[in-house]
């Protein structure tokens, strides 16, 4: 057996020379030597690496911009590196890992008289007493025993290569414990540490990305809101009753509605779990995400986008404001006309214009190809019926006064939110008298002084 052993290893060894000498041919000529560990990479090429990145890693690691390009420069070699010596150590090898601000290369070995090959190829050596394979075959022990019953309060199990043991961290030692005489794994290779570590998944809340109802339909996000507390987000009414679940668009667990209505109006809002995070984003597709400012209402003519699970993000202009459609479903009401296209999976996505949110997509006629036309529900008297407020990047929220100047004569008058308005009705606001030039019906910011497309003072 021992013969054979050292026969399959020599074979290892030869096979390792071969795929080195390949990657020398390849451009990473010194990969099989590398010179003394720690020696400095040249530095990787201004032009490769993002700024977005290099501000990152500053900020994260303190390393400018030429620090960071030597620092991952020296990382990929030590990687090429560590990959060949994994080959040629065969069963001896016990893991490798960078240190440092070199990023120094530390490769373990079961195997004593393997260092001299270590080092000789530019890796810092190290004996140990387990190989990678006998702690990556505890692993899938654990593996094999989660699959088949996930264990009570232990979030995290792996092989740490620096300790050479397989580490369990879990909530209290007799549930590590437990874990372990679940799998029967040999206890000797594993460490139980305590820990108050509660993983998630992460996502972001944005507008227009899909999700999807009861596991079957799917709709398009909204606008991110909260409710107190409690992060959810804003999409139509027939997309879901209360009570329907929802999966994000990585299909995961996302949440439930807890208000909708439709027919009538187009209304409805999904509070999310605590994996999901709200942000003031539209997704743009492709053309860079928007950010959400604020929700003052958009005047008709005014330039509005969409943005959709089914067709992405489309633009066009508002063409009416208050409009009634009827749908097979019913009637409803309050909605904006618009030239926008759209199709269906679109439905709930976010309507923006410039930086406000201005409402969610309900329906419509048409498609993206030959043209449409479409209607959305207004974002404030939805943030409205269900005490919602809207995520912003902080410019401004549905209930801000306008930013104009005071009125020497305190607002007041007959004017009032809610109201449906009829062309030609005449109000009092601020003490003077104004006449309505379209029908809609009145919203947060659309006081008579400050929207003439929709008030003419007489």
């Amino acid at each position: 057996m021992e013969r054979t052993t050292l026969r399959r290893r020599a074979l290892v060894a030869g096979t390792a020379t071969v795929a080195v000498g390949a990657l020398a041919v390849a451009g990473l000529t010194g990969v099989a030597s590398a010179g003394p560990a720690g020696t400095t990479a040249p530095p990787v090429s201004a032009d490769s690496l993002s700024p977005g990145l290099l501000a990152a890693m500053e900020r994260d690691l303190g390393l400018d911009a030429d620090e960071a390009r030597g620092r991952i420069a020296q990382e990929q070699r030590a990687a090429a590196l560590a990959a060949g010596l994994e080959k040629s150590l065969g069963a001896s090898f016990a893991g490798a890992r960078v240190s440092g601000e070199k990023a120094t290369l530390t490769v373990s070995t079961t195997d004593a008289s393997e260092t001299a090959r270590i080092t000789g190829a530019g890796a810092r050596a190290e004996v140990v007493g387990h190989s990678l394979d006998r702690l990556e075959g505890v692993k899938k022990s654990l593996d094999k025993a989660a699959l088949k019953k996930a264990p009570a309060d232990v979030p995290v199990w792996y092989v740490d290569v620096a300790a050479n043991r397989v580490v369990v961290n879990a909530a209290t030692t007799a549930a590590g414990t437990a874990f372990l005489k679940a799998a029967k794994v040999d206890g000797s290779l594993v460490t139980v540490a305590r820990s108050a570590e509660q993983p998630r998944t992460f996502a972001d809340i944005r507008g227009g990305d899909a999700y999807y109802m009861n596991g079957s339909g799917r709709c398009s996000v909204g606008f991110s809101v909260t409710r107190g507390t409690q992060n959810g987000f804003a999409t139509a009414g027939h997309c879901g009753r209360v009570g329907t679940t929802t999966n994000g668009v990585n299909q995961q667990a996302q949440g439930t509605f807890q208000g909708s209505t439709f027919p009538g109006r187009d209304i409805a809002w999904v509070a999310t779990n605590a994996n999901w995070t709200p942000r003031p984003l539209v997704n743009g597709y492709g053309r860079g995400d928007v950010t959400v400012a604020g929700s003052t209402a958009a005047v008709v003519g005014a330039s509005v986008c969409r943005s959709g699970s089914t067709t992405g993000w489309h633009c066009g202009t508002i063409q009416q404001l208050n409009t009634s459609v009827t749908y097979p479903e019913g009637t409803i009401s309050g909605v904006t006309r618009t030239s926008v296209c759209a199709e269906p999976g679109d439905s709930g996505g976010s309507y923006i214009s410039g930086n406000q949110a201005q409402g969610v997509t309900s329906g419509g006629s048409g498609n993206c190809s030959s043209g449409g036309t479409t209607y959305f529900q207004p974002i404030n008297p939805l943030l409205q019926a269900y005490g919602l407020t809207l995520v912003t990047s902080g410019g401004g929220t549905p209930t801000d006064p306008p930013t104009t100047t005071p009125p020497t004569t305190p607002p007041g008058g007959t004017w009032a939110v809610g109201t449906a308005y009829a062309a030609g009705a005449t109000v009092t606001y601020g003490g003077a008298t104004y006449r309505c030039l379209q029908a809609h019906t009145a919203q947060p910011g659309w006081t008579p002084a400050d929207v003439p497309a929709l008030w003419q003072r007489v």
